[in-house]
C-alpha cells in the first residue's frame, strides 16, 4: 500500500496517541514517561458506563488529562498538529485512508499476528485454548490488522492464566517494544505469516456455562471473566473456579452440585468465588452454606427470573 505515509527513520520525538479502554493507558503514560511529545489523544467520546444518566470519560481520555495532554473525541484532528507518528491501542475503530495517507501510524494488537485479528484476541485466544499469545507493534493499514509487523512478544498461556492477568501482562510487554522502537528507530515492517483467524466481540450469551461441555473449556470461560450461570431461575456469576484431578472420571448430570463442586460433562469443577444476582461477590462455600442445595440440585437449569 505505497500511497500510505511512510515510517519515520530513527527516532520518533511526537507522536498522536489513539485509544480507548484502561489497557491503552498503560502505553500512553509510558511514551510521555519517556520523554515523547503526544501532540494529541484521541479516544471515544464520554459515555455512560453505569447506571443514571451522567457521562463518564473513556479511560484513556482520564489518563491524558491528568497528564496534561489535549485530547480530541475527532480522528482527522490528528493530521493538524505535526506529528511524526500515529500509536493505536485498542482503539476500538478502523482509520480511513486519508488519515493514513497523510500520517504514518503504528498499532500495539494483543495477539501474535495473524492469528486473532479484531476486537477480542486476549479472550479468543484462551477460550480456544491457544499455548502461547502475544503482542504485535504492526504498520496500520486500512484493513483489521492486516499490516506488516514491525515487532512481537510472546507470552506463555498457562491453565491459571486469566484474561485480565494475560491483558496486563501482553501491555507491559507490548509497551515495552513499542518505547524501544519510538526511542530508538522503528524495524522494518515484515509481512505476516500464517493463517489469519478472527476474533470477534465476545457476545454475552457465549458467556453462559453450559455444563455439559468438557471441564478444560469451562475452566477456560470462567477465566475468561464474565461467565454466569442460574440457580433456582436466578442468574448467578463465576468469578472463580478450579478444575479438580478427577477429569474423565463418572460425573452427576451436569451441573449438579455436591458441596462447592459442580459435575460437569468430563468431571468436577470447584467453586471458588461467585457473585449471586443482586448481591456482592462471595466466597462459594458461603454461599453453598446460605443456600442449602437439595440433593441432586443442578445449576444452569430453569428459567431466570
Amino acid at each position: 500500500m505505497s500511497d500510505l505515509a511512510v515510517l519515520p527513520v530513527g527516532p520518533v520525538h511526537r507522536v498522536v496517541f489513539l485509544g480507548t479502554p484502561d489497557v491503552a493507558s498503560v502505553p500512553l503514560r509510558a511514551l510521555v514517561h519517556a520523554g515523547v511529545d503526544v501532540a494529541l489523544v484521541v479516544t471515544r467520546p464520554d459515555a455512560r458506563r453505569g447506571r443514571g444518566s451522567a457521562t463518564s470519560p473513556s479511560p484513556v481520555k482520564a489518563t491524558a488529562l491528568e497528564l496534561g495532554l489535549p485530547v480530541s473525541h475527532n480522528v482527522s484532528d490528528v493530521m493538524d498538529v505535526g506529528a511524526q507518528l500515529g500509536v493505536v491501542v485498542a482503539f476500538g475503530q478502523l482509520i480511513r485512508r486519508p488519515v493514513l495517507e497523510a500520517i504514518p501510524m503504528v498499532n500495539l494488537h494483543l495477539s501474535l499476528l495473524p492469528r486473532w485479528r479484531g476486537a477480542a484476541p486476549v479472550e479468543r485466544a484462551l477460550m480456544a485454548g491457544d499455548a502461547t499469545t502475544g503482542v504485535c507493534l504492526m504498520q496500520l493499514e486500512e484493513g483489521l490488522d492486516t499490516g506488516p509487523v514491525l515487532g512481537r512478544v510472546e507470552l506463555p498461556v498457562t491453565s491459571h492464566s486469566t484474561a485480565a492477568q494475560l491483558r496486563h501482562d501482553l501491555a507491559q510487554a507490548g509497551t515495552a517494544l513499542l518505547i524501544e522502537q519510538i526511542t530508538g528507530g522503528l524495524a522494518e515492517p515484515q509481512a505476516q505469516q500464517g493463517e489469519a483467524t478472527y476474533a470477534a466481540k465476545i457476545d454475552p450469551g457465549e458467556l453462559v456455562i453450559d455444563w455439559t461441555r468438557p471441564l478444560d473449556e469451562i475452566d477456560r470461560l470462567i477465566r475468561v471473566g464474565g461467565a454466569s450461570t442460574t440457580m433456582r431461575g436466578r442468574r448467578m456469576r463465576v468469578l472463580e473456579a478450579f478444575a479438580t484431578d478427577d477429569v474423565g472420571s463418572p460425573v452427576a448430570a451436569p451441573g449438579t452440585l455436591h458441596g462447592v463442586r459442580v459435575a460437569t460433562g468430563t468431571g468436577w469443577l470447584q467453586l471458588g468465588q461467585v457473585q449471586p444476582e443482586g448481591k456482592r461477590p462471595m466466597r462459594a462455600d458461603d454461599w453453598a452454606r446460605g443456600l442449602r442445595p437439595e440433593p441432586g440440585e443442578r445449576l444452569g437449569y430453569g428459567s431466570v427470573t
